[in-house]
This record gives C-alpha cells, sequence and structure tokens, in this order.
C-alpha cells in the first residue's frame, strides 16, 4: 500500500500553479507549502508530492475519479493550466469495459491520468 509519492520538478512555481488547478476537479488541494516542496492531498492527508529539482525519466501517475464527469472536468483544468494532451476523456476497454480516463502531460512531461472505474 503506498502512503504516498512525489515527483522531482524544474519549475516548482509553475508545476504547483499546474497541479492546483489540474487536481482541483478530483477535490486535491495544497495542504503543505515548503517553498520548494509542496504537498497535495484530500481528507486532510498530503499524499502527493513535488519538489524542486532534476526530473530523470518520465512518470505516470494515476489519481482515481469517483465519476466520469470529473474525469472531464480534470482533463479540462490541466489543459486550461497548460498541461499537453495525451488522451482526451473517454472509455479505455482495452483496460476493462468501465474503464474512463484522460491523460496530460505536466510541465515536466509526466504522464497526469484521472480515472474512474464505473
Amino acid at each position: 500500500m503506498l502512503d504516498h509519492v512525489g515527483l522531482a520538478v524544474s519549475d516548482f512555481a509553475k508545476s504547483k500553479r499546474f497541479f492546483e488547478q489540474a487536481l482541483a476537479p478530483l477535490g486535491y488541494t495544497p495542504m503543505m507549502d515548503y517553498g520548494v516542496a509542496a504537498g497535495f492531498g484530500a481528507d486532510g492527508k498530503p499524499d502527493f508530492w513535488i519538489a524542486q529539482g532534476t526530473p530523470t525519466a518520465s512518470t505516470h501517475l494515476a489519481f482515481a475519479s469517483s465519476s466520469r464527469v470529473l474525469v472531464d472536468a480534470f482533463y479540462s483544468a490541466a489543459i486550461a493550466a497548460g498541461g499537453r494532451d495525451n488522451g482526451a476523456p473517454g472509455l479505455r476497454p482495452q483496460y476493462h469495459p468501465n474503464y474512463y480516463g484522460a491523460f496530460v502531460y505536466d510541465p515536466d512531461g509526466n504522464n497526469i491520468e484521472a480515472v474512474c472505474h464505473t
């Protein structure tokens, strides 16, 4: 079971703005900010962290969504925040019949996804 995950980001301020906007539809908000690192979460626990550093490889992170409407909202918010399309919202039956996801690249090229399984 994972407790938290973190990404190194090349431009902390830019990435913080991106994730604030992109994850808001999923209920994620910034919960802790140290100026060079920030923790985002929901329900009182920061479980997603970014920190100023040198990204070493592209990473794929998928955030759970409680509805397809919120997956759509994530995608729109992420694109508006400067994310690049990597797969518009839709069913991905190759994973399973109810897999509904959307994919965007963050400012460092990480593949950020929101997914609903119902």
